[in-house]
Parts: C-alpha cells; sequence; structure tokens
C-alpha cells in the first residue's frame, strides 16, 4: 500500500510577523521560519513547502520581477515550493474610500504577479491568493446590505485581475474580519461576489469560533456556556458548519484553538491558535480536519493539493523551539493518513 503522498503539507511564513513588532515581541526573520520549516522532519517526512505572507518586512510587495525570482531561488534552496500567497490588503480597506478599494485591488494584482514568477520558477503548482476585507465587523454592521456589497463589488473586481493571472482567490472566514465574521454572513458575501475564481479558505481555528458566535451571536451553533465535554453536540455543530462552507472551500489551514479569542501587537482579537499538542484545545484535530476534506457521504473531495498549518501569536520562546515545528508537522502527517491519498508524482524535467 502506498503511503499518502497528497495533499502536500506546507507551513505558514507569516506567524512570524502577525502579532509581532509594535508593542509585542520582534518578528521572526524570514529566513529563520525557512530554515526551522525546512529543519522539521518526522519519520523521514519533511515539510514540501511553505505558504507565504507577502508582507514585510519578510517580503516587499512591490519586488521586481527579478527580485522575485531570487525570493523564489532562495525558498528553492531549502528544498521547498511555495502554495498559496497572502495579499497584504490591509491598507486598502473595502469599506474605506474609492482609493482604498483601488489599492486592494492593486494589492492583488501584484501578488498575483508573485504567484506568477513562483510559477514560471517550478516552485509553485497548486495554491491560492488570500485575502479579507481589510475592515472590521463594527464598521460592517453599520449597514450590512449596502457594505456587503461593496465587499462583494470590490472582491469581483479583483476576481477579475486574479482571473488574468490564472489565480484564485480566498477569502478566510476570520471572526475579525467584516462581511466574514460569521459562517452566514460569509456565505452572503460569497454568494454576492458570484465569480468563479472567488472562494473561502477555511482556518480550523477561525471557523471553530463561527459556531459560538462571536462578534454574531445570533449566528452561533453551539448553545451558549457550552460544556466541551459533550463532544457529540460540536461534531453535529461542526457538520452543520462544513456542510454550509465546504462547498465553498478552496484553501484550507489545520489548526487548534481552546474556544477563545486573542489578539497580540496590531492585530485584532480573532481565534486562538493553540499549539498542535495543547491539552486546552478543543478541536480533535484529525478527525474534525476530515469534515472540510471530506463530503457529507466521507468521500475525499481532493479539492485542494496542500494543507497549511497556521498558529499565530505563539511566543518567539515557543517558536524558535524546532520540537515546536516538529510536532506541528506530526499533526498534518496524521491528517493526510486519515484523508489524504496517493499520485504518482510528475518527474521534474530539467531545463
Amino acid at each position: 500500500m502506498q503511503e499518502n503522498n497528497f495533499p502536500k503539507l506546507h507551513n505558514a511564513t507569516w506567524p512570524g510577523i502577525v502579532g509581532k513588532g509594535h508593542d509585542s515581541e520582534p518578528v521572526i526573520p524570514f529566513d529563520t521560519m525557512l530554515e526551522m520549516t525546512a529543519k522539521a522532519e518526522v519519520d523521514g517526512v519533511k515539510f514540501d513547502g511553505v505558504d507565504l505572507g507577502l508582507l514585510g518586512p519578510h517580503v516587499d510587495i512591490d519586488s521586481s520581477d527579478d527580485d522575485i525570482k531570487r525570493l523564489a531561488d532562495k525558498i528553492a534552496g531549502y528544498g521547498l515550493n511555495v502554495g498559496s500567497l497572502v495579499a497584504p490588503i490591509w491598507g486598502g480597506p473595502t469599506l474605506g474610500t474609492d482609493d482604498d478599494r483601488r489599492t486592494f485591488v492593486e494589492m492583488v494584482r501584484k501578488s498575483c504577479n508573485f504567484g506568477k514568477i513562483f510559477r514560471e520558477a517550478g516552485i509553485r503548482s497548486y495554491g491560492v491568493i488570500r485575502i479579507d476585507s481589510a475592515s472590521n465587523p463594527e464598521q460592517w454592521a453599520k449597514d450590512p446590505v449596502n457594505n456587503t456589497k461593496l465587499i462583494a463589488k470590490t472582491f469581483r473586481e479583483a476576481c477579475d485581475v486574479a482571473a488574468d493571472f490564472g489565480e484564485q482567490l480566498a477569502a478566510e472566514g476570520e471572526i475579525c474580519w467584516g462581511g466574514m465574521h460569521s459562517w452566514k454572513v460569509m456565505l452572503e458575501t460569497l454568494e454576492a461576489v458570484d465569480r468563479p475564481n472567488m472562494g473561502f479558505q477555511a482556518d480550523m481555528s477561525h471557523t471553530l469560533l463561527y459556531t459560538m458566535g462571536y462578534n454574531r451571536p445570533e449566528d452561533r451553533l453551539l448553545p451558549e456556556n457550552f460544556d466541551w465535554n459533550d463532544r457529540e453536540t460540536l461534531t453535529e455543530a461542526l457538520k452543520k458548519l462544513t456542510a454550509a462552507l465546504r462547498p465553498w472551500t478552496i484553501d484550507f489551514h489545520v489548526a487548534q484553538n481552546d474556544g477563545t479569542v486573542h489578539g497580540t501587537g496590531s492585530h485584532d482579537k480573532t481565534g486562538r491558535h493553540c499549539l498542535a499538542t495543547d491539552p486546552n484545545g478543543k478541536l480533535d484535530v484529525v478527525k474534525h480536519a476530515g469534515l472540510w476534506l471530506r463530503d457529507e457521504n466521507g468521500e475525499l473531495t481532493k479539492r485542494f493539493k496542500h494543507i497549511c498549518w497556521d498558529g499565530c501569536m505563539f511566543s518567539n520562546d515557543v517558536m524558535l523551539k524546532q520540537q515546536t515545528w516538529n510536532d506541528i508537522l506530526a499533526t498534518l502527517i496524521k491528517v493526510r493518513q486519515a484523508h489524504g491519498w496517493y499520485e504518482p508524482e510528475r518527474e521534474k524535467v530539467a531545463l
């Protein structure tokens, strides 16, 4: 029996930035994130690649094409591929001015160019461009109908730009972003965009908060004062959530959450990412990942070629321990063993 080799296993680079910097700990250098990822190994299995935040100070979104090629060479030098890319759209909030929205679309265009050059360099054969509304739920709530229309209009313009590059856009369901702060609102936003290259990025930490109704109590799926020992009720809530959002899901983050919110530095409160081994984690990561990776009949969807671990706002002391990344890799391997598949690998042809 062949060992599963899909989906490919990726680590994220942006946890070295998100929640770091001003009023927090120093940013962890990009090279350090690559080194820790490349060194991780469990029973001979290593990470296949990284999902890349196109965020300063790690990456300059205004890099020249030659600079992007050099970045591709650097990543390839660690034996890693690139999957999904995070567009730095926060300087262009969708609920801001017309100029802000033009900035949003331009950041998507620049991110797509990174993806194009990475593909040409032979290190990116799958993945999406990740976006959000870059606006908060409080602002959205001032005029939900028209603000959803405005977010959708901006996303459509970004989708049209992305389509020229053959890219898909995925909106991350994170409660700190207006128009995607609850599962029902997220669905309404996706349906309003109505573009074939628009989808959902599911992060297990953030979507757990959907079931709890954070920032949108009327949409909660779990009862108030929920007893986390009631695993059947939790799984039923997650089944309802995934049934609604799975058809839209084109990118997936494996993650753990202890059922609380957290924010550090400039990052607003969102799902508290826990370590893979955290005893306070509320999810059965391997089991509940299967709700996203399999359909309602338990059949593999094979909708995406890679999965990524996302764990932000851990202390630098934790993140600079190699064992942290080995434990994360071990969890991803378990997910792939339970919900992955085998495909013959294509031979790389020397140019």
